[in-house]
């Protein structure tokens, strides 16, 4: 099933709801009080250790060098802005193309559920970025508050990157200190090549909100048909993508039933012991994904009673 923009797809939506309300940080489209994160001017003052070195104000810097006969740097500063961060990061191995019948259409599922959480930022007056990697290079998109500008930015055609470059993409966002704490961060993948925890770790304790889509086939990494027995299947190699014919038993099937249920069981359990929500989207459905989204705002509104 092709995933076709709907008459109604500009009208979708789902609430971005923070797990948890920072101090001082706030959803809206007003700019803030306090400094930070922004594109409004505040001032500048002199440099002091750990400031991003991007924030120097190179000209005025050169002027009080000059004046003072000593090498001074000063970095701008401005108000922090209110409005929603968010950031797709996509896994992008030829495992996550596998969509040839009878599999889940991954890409296209994929395409859909980032139109859907950029355009949901976007209503927010959000801004939205984007990281992936197209072979060995990462492909990182600042985060913007132009939706045409979010469309027109340069998107990987293909799934080549290589094995463990979600984990890459995410330790190197990481230490970019391109993102407040609070700002969502949304990872797409299977997972079936599995993140290590430090990763995870890395982008908790700059305080964002990371939010793990699982996308599974639910036939077939999801779960297991046992009536496949006997029979010669084309398996595809979870994280490369290489296919081979293999000659299953009824008992073999069962067994791999139970190993790719209790494997999802896993991966949503240690998402949860890292207070990590995690939406799953075994559907190739644009009702079925909306909802999916729409159900991960519900349940973090409930336990605040915000409903």
């Amino acid at each position: 099933m092709t995933l076709a923009p709907s008459a109604v797809e500009a009208e979708r939506g789902f609430p971005l709801v923070p797990r948890r309300p920072l101090h001082g940080l706030e959803l809206g489209p007003f700019r803030g009080v306090r400094r930070g994160v922004g594109s409004d001017p505040a001032g500048s003052r002199p440099y002091r250790p750990g400031d991003d070195v991007r924030t120097i104000d190179w000209g005025a810097s050169a002027r009080l060098s000059a004046a003072r006969g000593t090498v001074e740097f000063v970095v701008r500063e401005r108000f922090a802005e209110l409005a929603p961060r968010v950031v797709l990061a996509t896994d992008r191995r030829p495992g996550m193309a596998l969509h040839a019948p009878p599999w889940l259409p991954k890409p296209d599922v994929i395409a859909y559920a980032e139109r859907l959480i950029a355009d949901s930022a976007f209503r927010a007056r959000g801004l939205v970025g984007s990281l992936h990697f197209v072979g060995d290079e990462v492909a990182w998109t600042r985060p913007t508050g132009n939706p045409r500008t979010w469309l027109t930015r340069p998107t990987a055609t293909s799934f080549v990157a290589a094995p463990g470059s979600l984990a890459d993409g995410i330790e190197q966002l990481g230490h970019a200190r391109t993102l407040p704490p609070g700002s969502f961060l949304f990872v797409l993948s299977d997972f079936l090549d599995p993140v290590p925890e430090a990763a995870w770790l890395t982008a908790i304790t700059r305080g964002w909100d990371v939010v793990p889509v699982v996308v599974q086939d639910p036939t077939w990494e999801a779960s297991f048909p046992v009536s496949v027995g006997r029979l010669v299947l084309p398996l595809a190699d979870p994280v490369d993508g290489r296919i081979e014919l293999v000659r299953l038993s009824v008992e073999q099937a069962r067994l791999r039933r139970s190993e790719h249920e209790a494997r999802l069981a896993g991966l949503v359990g240690a998402f949860a012991e890292l207070s990590l929500d995690t939406i799953v989207l075994h559907s190739a459905d644009q009702d079925a994904i909306l909802t999916a989204f729409l159900d991960w705002a519900a349940a973090r509104l409930l336990p605040e009673g915000r409903l």
